[in-house]
């Protein structure tokens, strides 16, 4: 346990099951949200509010934002009522958001001459896995400062991984998120395969999942598909904000791909169809409206829920290197 005063920026689908966790662990808990039903749900369960980003910083010891975009982050953070005019030597601000690293780097910069500490701490698991509490943790910053705040990230998550500096985590979890929308884009063609070619769906999920074609994103978002809802409480807008993202991390790096523009046209055309803040999981329509079918299974659920117990968050390590 911790005795750290936690500010808590941005109650969306992720960040409210983040803060809700915080506060089931008996925390002291600020909130501060642009949706003040979102901010009195928490306030009913005991958090206090803050008018401002400054105010709850000024009244907090570790000031976590969790926002929809970079530019959102930069926002709450450098305007004139933001974060950064309430910070003092000692504080650390920690960006759970899924953001550029650059941009984490410049902020952290900012937060530092402040005399705080800064990490990126990016989530990744879906909304059932962070509400409860089993999601995972990438975390980019000193060591000391991951050390200060672990207590805090084992209540938040399970696995929790020291990446390295400050960026390291963010350009991480663009990778993955990549990688999950790769697996998506895929199953929706698979299952529309397994569909036309007469197969029952129950049965191809299952195969899929004792096969080499399992997945994690196969495991969750498949089900979702099935079920007819589609809805894993992520949308195409997020979708093409991560990869794009990773797309212009390759970029910059001079790596010449060839799947991530495909997957960035694939739900660009989405987002053009069904409309930016569709599901994720709905990219399936585009095929199942070309080839005239509906890809459903029976007694899937409408949303994932997280059956394993929360256990405290540990620390995952990396695999030490071995001489061969």
């Amino acid at each position: 346990m911790t005795d750290l005063k936690i500010g808590f920026i941005g109650l969306g689908n992720v960040g409210s099951q983040l803060a809700g966790n915080l506060l089931r662990h008996g925390m002291d808990l600020t909130v501060r949200d642009l949706d003040p039903a979102r901010v009195a749900a928490l306030a009913a369960k005991g958090a206090s509010s803050a008018a401002s980003p400054r105010e709850l910083a000024e009244r907090v010891d570790l000031v976590i934002t969790c926002l929809p975009s970079p530019a959102a982050s930069a926002a709450v953070m450098e305007a004139p009522d933001g974060v950064l005019a309430g910070l003092a030597p000692g504080k650390i601000w920690l960006e759970m958001s899924t953001t550029d690293a650059a941009e984490a780097r410049r902020l952290a910069a900012r937060v530092e001459a402040l005399g705080g500490s800064a990490l990126d701490c990016p989530v990744s698991g879906g909304c059932h896995r962070a509400a409860s509490g089993n999601i995972s943790i990438f975390a980019g910053g000193s060591r000391a400062a991951f050390e200060r705040v672990l207590p805090v990230l084992a209540v938040l998550g399970q696995r929790i991984l020291h990446t390295g500096p400050v960026g390291s985590a963010s350009v991480l979890k663009v990778i993955t998120n990549y990688l999950c929308t790769v697996h998506l884009a895929a199953l929706a063609e698979a299952l529309t395969v397994a569909k036309v070619a007469g197969l029952d769906l129950n049965m191809a999920y299952e195969g899929i999942r004792i096969s080499s074609g399992n997945s994690f994103v196969h495991e969750t978002e498949s089900q979702v598909i099935l079920n007819g809802s589609r809805d894993i409480n992520f949308t195409m807008d997020l979708v093409l904000k991560d990869v794009g993202l990773f797309d212009a991390l390759a970029r910059a790096h001079g790596v010449p791909l060839e799947l991530s523009p495909l997957v960035l046209a694939v739900f660009a055309d989405g987002a053009r169809r069904y409309g930016a803040r569709e599901h994720s999981p709905n990219i399936i329509r585009r095929l199942e409206e070309a080839c005239g079918v509906r890809v459903l299974g029976s007694g899937f659920p409408p949303q994932m829920v997280d059956a394993e117990p929360k256990v405290p968050g540990y620390e995952v390590l990396p695999r030490a290197a071995q001489p061969f």
